[in-house]
């Protein structure tokens, strides 16, 4: 094991979640693991901040190589905790974030507050990784994700790629001998169509819970995340937060032309 080197590992399930114990095995032999998770579960939380509550953050053990706080924020909070106060005079290495119960393919990216993490850890130019499953499932078997986490990791720590990169990992319910292996793509082009159920509650009350399908709007396509997991690929996609539509742009400037003035 590298005891130089940092990887901090967090999630949006909470500390006690199964996904973050198998985050914590991908990250072993790497290095010093120091874990910074969400008290409680923080699903969809994206990049959201906590401002205008007191945040606590205590620590749940420790054990060798192995350092574990419960952080009452969202996991953006967590990953801003560990940069800016608990590691705040160490280099960290690497920000693993998961793995997450459920996958965090095409749309869920912008929902998740698993890939939240991990994008807020390349702000602070640290390589990370988020890393989810293909099964909601609390008992979800995450040996496939641990054997391909731990594969992608070592080649990222070994090659030394680009501090800010940001991958997004999802793999799909199998054992790792079932699964063809791993497949760099882009993000699928699908939405969420959403419906609320309106209940009340025994006092008279109306409420709703939200729900709804997801839409693939390229089924065909074969180079997108949502293949690949259909296909027993994990999907690997670079990912960066610049949402310029570069391609409307060109054609926005040619329809208005320049507003310079001369």
């Amino acid at each position: 094991m590298n005891n130089q080197r940092l990887i901090l590992v967090t999630n949006d399930d909470g500390y006690a979640s199964k996904g973050l114990a198998a985050a914590i095995e991908v990250a072993r032999g790497f290095g010093r693991v120091v874990v910074v998770a969400p008290e409680t579960p923080q699903s969809g939380m994206s990049q959201a901040i906590t401002m205008h509550h007191p945040l606590f953050l205590r620590r749940v053990r420790q054990e060798e190589g192995v350092e574990v706080y419960a952080f009452s924020g969202t996991p953006v909070d967590c990953i801003k905790m560990a940069f800016d106060h608990l590691l705040r005079e160490e280099r960290i290495d690497l920000v693993i974030s998961g793995i997450n119960h459920g996958s965090n393919s095409a749309v869920n990216i912008l929902y998740s507050g698993t890939m939240g993490a991990a994008i807020e850890g390349s702000f602070y130019g640290c390589p990370a990784i988020g890393l989810s499953v293909d099964d909601h499932s609390p008992d979800a078997d995450f040996e496939a994700a641990v054997f391909f986490g731990r594969q992608i990791v070592g080649d990222l720590l070994r090659e030394q790629v680009e501090m800010s990169l940001c991958l997004n990992v999802n793999v799909p319910v199998g054992k790792p001998a079932d699964l063809k292996g791993i497949r760099f793509c882009r993000q699928n082009r699908g939405f969420w169509r959403e419906e609320f159920f309106r209940r009340q509650d025994p006092m008279g009350r109306e409420y709703f819970w939200l729900t709804g399908d997801f839409v693939n709007t390229e089924p065909d396509a074969t180079d997108t995340d949502e293949w690949a997991l259909s296909h027993g690929w994990v999907s690997v996609v670079p990912v960066h937060t610049d949402l310029t539509d570069y391609r409307l742009l060109e054609l926005l400037d040619g329809a208005f032309g320049s507003t310079e003035k001369e």
